[in-house]
């Protein structure tokens, strides 16, 4: 057990340090971090199909996809969409489908133990929207079972509850090219050997939605564009398709890494611009192509496809964590951070303006260029992690990120990812909403992420925008004390965001409400000291907090626990232990379990640089709770002036950057130029 004595303060010491090397070394020239994102075989599974489809099989890359796949085949002969989770009927599907264009024989034994298992997971009838597609591409199942998605829907006015830009972003990401593609319907009709019938439980009922209530309702919509399409009563279909065309163009062109810069979108637009008439050697279709295999990965471990590039998320992380832990804002490392991310701020009003109009454009994605769809997640880690980072030289950027992220609050008093207000439940009902994310709800991890950067600059909880955060977040939490994590895995997660948000703000950490969160997380320790929580519990709650001990997760959940002003707790102790002695020689952590959530219950992916840098935040907070230091960046926020209510997004420039220059009083430069604002803002 890591305790007060001088050895125990030595090992925590050296853990630290090496740490911080490993990371140091890991970091790229131009100065950002990052680590790779592993997902399920689904996306091999889908690009093999679309090489099918396409016609242009590159042999090579199909046996690597292959390889990839079978490796991933379970002993029952599904495929899983995480480690240590069972056969799910999707990935099933598709890796099935995959194999039999590949050449596989159905009497593959491969192939007979997969189809068994799908047969009994409910079989093709029991697929979603986003699989269907591609049975649909290649004949294996007719148009009428997919749901339609009508491109007049980019048509459709902002008042209606339903149009473009009330479903969330990654979801306007996708519908738009499976839109255009739902118009031409491009089928290419597989050889019967290539076929998959035998994975239907009855051949002769072709599948199509069901439901009751609202669900109902969209279903009949859905049939009656159906009659329109068949008739051919497509008054708009003409003007909608050039819109869509456009919106999608704009999106995948120079300064963007591919549609939305997500591996679902770019594959969709891929298909949809060789709907249009884009050939393969047009130079807009090349681009498409080239951002799209940038996402290819190959080592030792054999081939595999990335969801996306995370390098702003990585290196905020990672900033703070190296920051936090004693590296000076002097040294190479944080300043080549601070100057990278400081070049990836997003000057345009992207797709997010179309909501919330008001604010200055500024924000930070999570890739490496996805101009239209800055997120409030990565833009508060960006924030805390140049304050952390000791970045002052810019007062004017502080109060422009702040009002844009307090523009961003929901009329229910929590923030989402990326959009304002875009949670009409209504919308859940429609039928090609099976992703489970049509929605961009508030959550409690990113409502928190934005208190613990409000928190460091100052904000407390009797200003407005806080309070009513705060009353969201106790709305929010379980009878148990936890909170749900909507991007990581899982309550685990949310209660170790919320508890250091509601730290950062200075709310009294002894209230019963919010010790009900720390003793959740004490009761969910595993006895190695770690803490651990299976991707499973996102299905049954009752499992939330349970599982194998994880680096990542055990760090989240000390850093919950650290929130509060007495560290010496033997749960505190035990978890540090943990870290400290799981710890490789090289200073990294090792973890095989995904702890990251992109569509709870449909995908899931493990950030590879969780496993090395949240460990380090915890220590290092861990090692400034016990020594009673604090660092430079708490000490400076508490004499930020907090912007009151609507005051935050109206006053004057002058007063604006007045208020901002506060939180630097202490340093002489600064003095002079204040009191000279001031006078201008009175005179």
């Amino acid at each position: 057990m890591v305790n007060d004595d001088a050895g125990a303060h030595a090992l925590l010491e050296q853990a630290i340090c090496r740490a911080q090397q490993h990371l140091i070394s890991l970091q790229h020239p131009e100065g950002y971090w990052i680590g790779e994102l592993i997902v399920d075989s689904t996306l091999c599974s889908d690009y093999v199909t679309f090489m099918h489809w396409s016609g242009e099989i590159d042999l090579e890359l199909q046996q690597k996809c292959i390889d990839h796949i079978l490796s991933r085949q379970l002993p029952d002969g599904g495929w899983s969409i995480y480690p240590e989770g069972p056969s799910e009927v999707n990935a099933s599907v598709k890796a099935y489908l995959a194999l039999t264009l590949a050449g596989f024989s159905k009497e593959d034994p491969i192939l007979a133990l997969a189809r068994e298992k799908i047969r009994g997971l409910g079989g093709i009838e029991k697929t979603n929207t986003y699989a269907r597609l591609y049975l649909a591409l290649l004949g294996q199942i007719p148009w009428d079972s997919v749901p339609t998605i009508p491109v007049e829907f980019l048509l459709l006015p902002r008042w209606l509850p339903v149009n473009l830009y009330a479903v969330s972003s990654w979801t306007r990401a996708m519908v738009v090219p499976l839109a255009i593609i739902n118009h031409y319907k491009p089928t290419r009709v597989l050889p019967a050997e290539r076929g998959i019938s035998e994975l239907y439980l009855d051949p002769s009922k072709v599948p199509h939605p069901k439901a009751a209530g609202l669900k109902q309702f969209f279903i009949l919509i859905d049939r009656c564009l159906k009659l329109f399409e068949q008739y051919g009563i497509l008054p708009l279909r003409k003007k909608a398709l050039n819109i869509a065309e456009r919106w999608m163009l704009e999106r995948i062109g120079d300064g963007c890494s591919g549609l939305a810069a997500i591996y679902p979108a770019m594959l969709n637009s891929m298909i949809a611009l060789r709907c249009i008439g884009y050939r393969s050697d047009h130079p807009i279709y090349q681009k498409a192509d080239a951002d799209f295999r940038e996402l290819f990965v190959e080592d030792e471990q054999g081939f595999r496809i990335q969801p996306c590039f995370s390098p702003i998320w990585d290196t905020a992380i990672t900033l703070v964590s190296i920051a936090r832990s004693g590296i000076g804002k002097h040294h190479l490392a944080s300043r080549k951070a601070v100057r990278w991310l400081l070049s990836q701020e997003v000057r345009i009003a992207g797709d997010w303006a179309v909501n919330n109009p008001k604010p200055e454009p500024t924000g930070w994605c999570f890739e490496f260029n996805n101009p239209f769809c800055p997120d409030v997640d990565d833009t508060a880690m960006v924030l805390l992690a140049l304050h952390t980072a000791g970045y002052r030289e810019d007062p004017l950027l502080y109060d422009r990120v702040v009002r844009w992220l307090l523009s961003f609050q929901n009329r229910d008093g929590g923030w989402a990812a990326f959009d304002k207000d875009v949670q009409n439940p209504l919308l859940e009902n429609v039928p090609f909403a099976d992703h489970n994310a049509i929605l961009d709800p508030s959550c409690c991890d990113v409502t928190a992420r934005v208190l613990e950067i409000l928190g460091d600059l100052g904000f407390r909880p009797t200003h407005p925008a806080v309070e009513r955060a705060i009353t969201f977040l106790r709305e929010k939490q379980e009878s148990d004390g936890a909170w749900y994590g909507r991007w990581g895995v899982n309550y685990i997660y949310g209660t170790s965001q919320v508890l250091r948000g509601l730290r950062a703000v200075g709310l009294d950490m002894d209230e019963t409400w919010i010790q009900l969160g720390r003793d959740w997380l004490e009761a969910c320790q595993n006895e190695n000291g770690g803490w651990g929580e299976t991707v499973a519990s996102y299905d049954d709650p009752s499992l939330r907090g349970k599982g194998i001990s994880t680096p990542s997760q055990s760090a989240w959940a000390l850093l919950g626990l650290c929130a509060f002003q007495t560290v010496r707790r033997s749960s505190v102790e035990r978890g540090v232990h943990y870290l400290v002695s799981s710890q490789n020689p090289d200073g990294s952590w090792n973890e095989n379990l995904i702890t990251g959530t992109g569509f709870p219950r449909v995908f899931y992916l493990k950030y590879d640089m969780y496993r090395n840098n949240w460990p380090l935040m915890a220590l290092a907070r861990y090692g400034m709770e016990v020594s009673g230091t604090r660092h430079e960046s708490e000490r400076q926020s508490d004499v930020v002036s907090e912007p009151q209510g609507d005051s935050a997004l109206q006053e004057t420039p002058e007063a604006a950057l007045t208020s901002l220059l506060s939180s630097f009083a202490s340093l002489p430069v600064f003095v002079l130029v204040k009191d000279l604002l001031t006078k201008l803002n009175h005179g």
